[in-house]
Order: structure tokens, then C-alpha cells, then sequence
């Protein structure tokens, strides 16, 4: 009897902290409070309904991928009315990566809401995942206009450097093939495994320097995976000083 009451205090307290946290980060209350739970489901936590559906924020997070890309890109778009489409892609590319979100998740304090079970194994991208869920899940919420007033005045305004991320060098795969010219070093990436046990497929990239295998990553983009298998290679070799920086 005394666990049950513990055990609902527990779930009380995790309710009021998760409420409080909306409502700073929304600026009101939500609507629909339990789709914002579903959005901080990791697969490894997840139980079924009563229709045998698994219930977790894999589906939240793709809706929230496809709106948040969206936004990111209409953001981009006027914040820089003269550069070109290459920037832009670019720039969005920095901003909706898997490291970039899970950075913000971790900023505005929504990693300690996410449900999970650690001994399910290291979940890399689970903030950012989450990041991506509770978008969807405010805009199903409270609808698109409202999701982008959120995303752009109170989480890219107060939390993301874009002017830093703006100078910081993100193609690693290009400097990272410009050395194997220079070195005459053959620079290969390889799909060493692929994920479809989520909503959305994951691919594992290998980087190869002469055939030799080096460092890995992962994402939901082939051409993401390579992107942070590079930057991981090219500053591996860098601290080992076997490239020097002409």
C-alpha cells in the first residue's frame, strides 16, 4: 500500500514538473497534455493500447521532423533574404542535425522529461528524437502558427547561437576528401548497417582511408551519417597529428 502511494506521489510530482516545463517553453497552458507525453516516450519505455498499438513518440517524432524542417527553412529564408540556395540548404542541415537537437533538448531542460529504461541500452540520438516529438506534438496541439512562434521567438531566439553556428565549418566530408587528394589517400564511406526497427529507417556510416576502417556514425540521412563520420575521422586524425593544417 505504501509503494502504490509512493509510486503515485512519483507520478504527481513528474506531472506538475512536466506542466511547469510546458508552460515555460509554450508561454501557456497545452491543450492535450498526454500527446506531450507520448512525445517524451522512448521506444524502450513504451506499453500498447487497448488496440495493441505500441505507444511511443516514434510517429510524434516523424510529423515533428517534417514540421520542423519546414519552419527551420521558412526561418532561414528570412533571416537571409540575399544568400543563395546553397547556404540555406547548408544551414538547415547545421540546425536540424542530430547533434545540433540534441543540444537544444538538453538547453531548454527537456531531456530529464523523456521516459526511457537505461537498461535497454545508449540511446545517442534519444534527445533529439524527443526534440523532434514534442514538435510534432505542439503542433498538433495548437497548430502551425503557434508551433512556429515557439520554434523561432523562444527556442531558436533564446537558446540557438546562429550567427556561431552560421561560421562554424560543417562540411567535414568535403575537407576530409580534399586531404585524401592532397595525401593521394582514396577517402570511401560504406552503409555498414541500417535500422528499420523505428518509424523512420537509421543508416550507419563507415568512413574507409585506404580501405582501412575508420570512424562510424549514425543518423537518419545517408548524407548526414557521412557528414558527422567525416567531422569525427577528420579531427581523430587532426589530434593524432597525422594531418597538418597548411
Amino acid at each position: 500500500m505504501l509503494s502504490l502511494f509512493r509510486k503515485s506521489t512519483q507520478v504527481d510530482k513528474r506531472d506538475k514538473e512536466l506542466k511547469l516545463f510546458l508552460r515555460n517553453i509554450l508561454g501557456c497552458k497545452p491543450k492535450n497534455i498526454s500527446v506531450y507525453k507520448l512525445a517524451l516516450t522512448h521506444k524502450s519505455y513504451y506499453s500498447k493500447n487497448s488496440k495493441g498499438f505500441r505507444m511511443n513518440n516514434e510517429r510524434l517524432e516523424y510529423l515533428g521532423d517534417t514540421v520542423l524542417s519546414t519552419i527551420t527553412g521558412d526561418y532561414l529564408f528570412k533571416r537571409y533574404p540575399y544568400q543563395g540556395e546553397g547556404f540555406l540548404t547548408e544551414m538547415r542541415s547545421k540546425i536540424v542535425s542530430r547533434a545540433s537537437l540534441n543540444k537544444l533538448a538538453q538547453k531548454i531542460g527537456l531531456s530529464k522529461h523523456i521516459q526511457y529504461i537505461k537498461d535497454n541500452g545508449q540511446f545517442l540520438s534519444m534527445d533529439g528524437d524527443a526534440f523532434e516529438a514534442i514538435v510534432g506534438a505542439i503542433y498538433l496541439d495548437k497548430g502551425y502558427c503557434f508551433t512556429y512562434n515557439v520554434i523561432t521567438k523562444r527556442i531558436f531566439s533564446l537558446y540557438l547561437d546562429v550567427d556561431s553556428l552560421e561560421k562554424t565549418d560543417w562540411n567535414f566530408k568535403s575537407k576530409l576528401i580534399d586531404w585524401g587528394q592532397k595525401t593521394k589517400q582514396k577517402v570511401s564511406y560504406q552503409v555498414i548497417n541500417t535500422d528499420e526497427t523505428t518509424s523512420r529507417k537509421q543508416y550507419t556510416i563507415q568512413v574507409y582511408i585506404d580501405d582501412v576502417g575508420q570512424e562510424s556514425a549514425v543518423d537518419f540521412s545517408i548524407k548526414a551519417a557521412e557528414q558527422l563520420a567525416s567531422e569525427k575521422t577528420y579531427k581523430k586524425l587532426v589530434d593524432e597529428k597525422i594531418i597538418i593544417d597548411e
